[in-house]
């Protein structure tokens, strides 16, 4: 074989083989920047409880797969306007019984994701596709959810109500239609939890 072309060939494979390492050097960053613009805070959370940062990251990658084709089912505005209401009958709730509001919200949150196509088999699950369709929100929910888990000490009166804003954040998302409602609709996105018959008092910082 020409020495010319021997030096040709072999100079050629060292290239590819240099460009096959910087692609390999450079894949996981990549997905990591991906994952990180996707996900968000939920890509800190999964980092913070999987067993190191590569298994966060393939569940992240296998949970994007999953829902990648999940399209929410839009809302009727008469069912809109029933759950309006019935997120109208928690807040009223929550002056005599905080507990059972916060409770009747995470049920009528369930029922929410159901009607607008989430899968909620499990709560994990219901945590699982809204981080892929609106990670905003995920870490709200799992906090709201935790404040009456099992196990958890009993909650007082303002983390209950912070509880309840968090679940508001949520059906405020999942309400929203998908043409921008004109300044009338406005009026009707539920407010913050407030004392019966005076103002709403505005969201804590923490609850945001």
């Amino acid at each position: 074989m020409n020495p010319a072309l021997t030096i040709g060939v072999l100079g050629a494979l060292a290239l590819l083989l240099i460009a096959g390492a910087i692609v390999l050097v450079l894949a996981p960053i990549q997905r990591s920047r991906h994952l990180r613009r996707k996900f968000g805070a939920e890509y800190d959370w999964e980092v913070e409880h999987a067993q190191d940062r590569r298994a966060a990251e393939r569940e992240l990658v296998q949970r994007e797969k999953r829902y990648a084709k999940l399209r929410p089912r839009p809302l009727s505005e008469a069912v809109r306007q029933e759950y309006m209401r019935n997120w109208a009958a928690i807040q009223e709730r929550f002056v005599d019984s905080p507990a059972e509001a916060v409770r009747a919200a995470d049920r009528l949150l369930a029922g929410l994701m159901s009607d607008r196509g989430y899968p909620v088999r499990s709560p994990e699950q219901a945590v699982a596709a809204l981080s892929v369709e609106r990670p905003e929100v995920v870490a709200g929910y799992r906090a709201a959810r935790a404040v009456l888990a099992p196990g958890a000490d009993p909650p007082r009166t303002e983390e209950l109500r912070v509880a309840l804003v968090r679940y508001r954040t949520l059906l405020i998302r999942l309400l929203e239609r998908p043409a921008p409602a004109s300044p009338g609709d406005r009026a009707a996105v539920p407010q913050a939890v407030g004392s019966r018959g005076s103002p709403a008092r505005p969201d804590p910082p923490s609850a945001r």
